[in-house]
Formats: structure tokens, sequence, C-alpha cells
């Protein structure tokens, strides 16, 4: 099992980045919330990491935090979720806003993510309220990170594709946002929040 990965930060991508090892390129999905935490690209990056084992290939999840791969984690065991919809939730609130999710029972929120529905976060709900602790999970710092990258835009709407938005859905949320100067990650924030319930 492969537990952390330490190296430089060669590409990001949302939600892909790719972490150069010794010269080892590793590619790795995090959640937004980690994506927001990375230093500059070719600055040094370590990640907690997770590894799922396919049939048909071998998948790396990195996360800022050791609070945020828990959750991953705990995530994974609960009837119908996957890593993609794990990604999701993980995309649009870190491990303690997800807490209080849960203990306040506010599936409203867990609903308002992408392929979310009421009786999943009903499951979530449930399953998770004995799984995560208020006060026990630590903060996951998410400070803005600026990509450089030439088209932030379409980045982010790729980005968004990829967390489970429809293809003209991403492209009408991204182009809803003044977005001149923003990294794709800042964009896809602002994306997410925007369809949060206040």
């Amino acid at each position: 099992m492969i537990g952390r990965i330490s190296g430089l930060l060669i590409e990001k991508k949302p939600p892909q980045i790719i972490v150069d090892c010794q010269g080892v390129g590793y590619e790795i999905e995090a959640p937004m919330t980690t994506i927001w935490a990375l230093p500059e690209l070719n600055q040094p990056v370590s990640l907690y990491t997770h590894l799922a084992i396919r049939d048909d290939a071998h998948l790396l999840y990195g996360f800022s935090s050791e609070s945020e791969r828990a959750l991953f984690r705990s995530l994974l065991k609960v009837n119908g979720v996957g890593t993609k919809m794990a990604l999701v939730i993980l995309s649009g609130m870190n491990a303690d806003e997800f807490a209080i999710c849960v203990h306040g029972g506010d599936t409203a929120r867990l609903t308002a993510l992408p392929g979310v529905g009421k009786k999943t976060a009903e499951r979530l709900i449930v399953e998770m309220r004995d799984r995560v602790d208020l006060g026990e999970l630590g903060n996951v710092s998410t400070p803005l990170a600026r990509s450089g990258a030439a088209d932030a835009a379409s980045d982010a709407i790729s980005g968004l594709i990829a967390l489970g938005y429809k293809p003209q859905d991403a492209s009408r949320y991204v182009h809803s946002l003044d977005t001149d100067d923003m990294p794709s990650e800042t964009i896809i924030r602002e994306v997410l929040k925007s369809l949060l319930p206040r």
C-alpha cells in the first residue's frame, strides 16, 4: 500500500495532479479541498494517499490531511458510495464541514452535490454518524493555489465534468462567472460555493 507521496508538483488539472518522485510521475486524483491547498507548480508537496486496485487499473488518490483520507476511506464503506462520489463529497466540503452536516442531519447540503440523491444523503447521515466525531477531525486548510494554466476556464469545466456535472451545466456555471486572472481551481471553488444552499 502506498500511504504517502512526497515530490514535486508538476501538473495540476483538477481533479488530477501529477507528482514527480525522483523521476517517476505519479498520477493522483484529489478532491478540490486538497487541490486548493496545493502549492505552486514545481514546488515540493507531500500527500497522504489511498491506493485503489481494480481489475483494469491501479488508482491513487491524494489528500492534504490524514482526516481527509480517513473520511474518504469511511465513505467507501457506505453502501452505494464509490471513489467518484467520495471525491465529489470531499470536493464540496472538508472533513469538519461533513461532520457538522452529518450530525446536523443536513440532507439539503448533501443533495446539492452532483450525484447525491435524497436516499444516498439519508444513508450517509445514518451510516456516518457514528464514524465522524465533532471536534476530533483536524481542520483542512484550503488556501487558494495559483495555476498558471493557459486556459483556466476550460480546465475548470473539465474538472467539474470529472466531478460528475453534465458538460453543458459545467460550461454554463463557469461562464456565468468573471474568470479573468482566476486559476482553474479557484473557478471550480467559486462554482461549488455558488451551488451550495445558503
